[in-house]
């Protein structure tokens, strides 16, 4: 479930506003909106553009959890 939570690369929030989707390490894509805040699957950003010492962090208001198989 991890991996779910991370996207390859460095992705700021200014990057954000052109996707539509975004691939993550574990191999499936989240969507992506962004509507005055940014949304991902269903989350809703509440800090971005953290600093930290291996990359990127973007707080989010829930858990992603990937479709069931």
């Amino acid at each position: 479930m991890l991996t779910y939570h991370v996207v390859p690369g460095r992705v700021t929030a200014a990057d954000v506003v052109g996707l539509t989707k975004a691939p993550t390490v574990q191999g499936e894509e989240l969507s992506v909106s962004v509507d005055g805040s940014i949304h991902v699957d269903g989350a809703r950003v509440t800090s971005a553009d953290i600093e930290a010492s291996n990359g990127l962090i973007h707080v989010i208001d829930r858990v992603l959890l990937p479709a069931a198989t």
